[in-house]
């Protein structure tokens, strides 16, 4: 599925088309995709929210696969091998970030489905070093959704600061936050969701929100961590206003809509902290895998074929899939 020009979703911008197989260059691997889940991320890039994509470019960056064929260069890596391919795809290895374990913030960086071609195909190249081995605990259609909603909900919890048997809270109840809210559960944390969507209220009940109500409805209690989700920047100062003294506010969106301004002695004195959520590093992605195999993490998927491509990214921006959407490619 292939996007020739930056548009709305409505209008059907991504296009079938064939075309030929990549091959590996030196340190890649070739992947046989056989499903690829559909982000928020993915629809901020269509719609031309993100600058300067590759064009034209096949999106999607949470592929699951099978090695086709190894590049030279490579090692500790075989042909039908499964493996993931995330977000980020590559680095430049050398910088202050990456010489400090903070690669998501490499000047460098190149993401997949963005500036390289994604998921969204029966064929796609990843960096051999950036593609995750994915545990037999999951389903490929469950492991699709974890190589970003799961990472990057794994990295907000972290950055959020929340400790096991706080409380947390969670604005918006999409893929990633269905994700986070198994881990915290996981934790011993009580969860708090604030949501828009009837059918995405009734999942965070069904998996174990102690509170749940609308978009910018007030907890009924202080929270020690919140993460907002939702790529809204209304919501910043309800869930500043919902957090205890000293909590920590991530924002785990790529995008989000303006900010507005802030009242300082009801949203900020105290030692509230805002932090924003910055791509991931391969260590995020390789700490979410392990520990969500272990709990283990169950995703809640919706399965579309990659025809559908278009219409599954429409039903994501109207809230329509519970859970995570992934398309089918084999």
């Amino acid at each position: 599925m292939v996007l020739n020009r930056t548009a709305e979703v409505t209008v059907n911008p991504l296009q079938f088309r064939d075309i030929p197989i990549p091959q590996p260059g030196p340190g890649q691997l070739l992947v046989r995709v056989r499903c690829c889940g559909i982000c928020r991320t993915d629809l901020h890039v269509i719609e031309g929210e993100l600058d300067h994509p590759l064009l034209p470019l096949i999106p999607g960056h949470q592929a699951v696969g099978v090695v086709s064929q190894v590049g030279s260069a490579v090692t500790g890596r075989a042909v039908g091998e499964r493996v993931g391919v995330a977000w980020l795809q590559h680095t430049c290895g050398h910088c202050e970030f990456c010489r400090s374990g903070r690669e998501n913030l490499c000047p460098g960086a190149r993401f997949t489905g963005y500036q390289v071609h994604g998921g969204y195909a029966e064929y796609a190249l990843v960096s051999a070093p950036f593609a995750y081995q994915i545990p037999d605990t999951f389903s490929d259609e469950e492991a699709a959704p974890l190589l970003c909603a799961g990472i990057i909900g794994y990295r907000a919890l972290r950055l959020s600061g929340i400790q096991p048997g706080q409380r947390l809270g969670l604005y918006g109840f999409g893929a990633s936050a269905h994700i986070a809210i198994q881990i915290a559960r996981h934790w011993g944390c009580d969860v708090y969701v604030c949501s828009l969507r009837r059918a995405h209220q009734e999942l965070a009940r069904e998996l174990g929100a102690r509170w749940v109500g609308g978009a910018a409805d007030a907890p009924p209690d202080a929270l020690h961590g919140a993460i907002i989700f939702a790529p809204a920047g209304e919501l910043v100062p309800p869930a500043l206003r919902a957090l205890e003294r000293g909590g920590t506010l991530a924002l785990a969106g790529i995008h989000m809509s303006p900010i507005p301004s802030l009242d300082y002695d009801r949203e900020v004195f105290g030692e509230r902290v805002i932090r924003s959520v910055t791509a991931n590093t391969r260590q995020d992605g390789e700490d979410l895998l392990r520990e969500a195999a272990a709990i283990p993490i169950r995703p809640r998927t919706q399965p579309f074929q990659l025809r559908e491509a278009n219409q599954a990214l429409q039903a994501l921006k109207a809230g329509a899939i519970k859970g995570a959407g992934v398309l089918t490619i084999q």
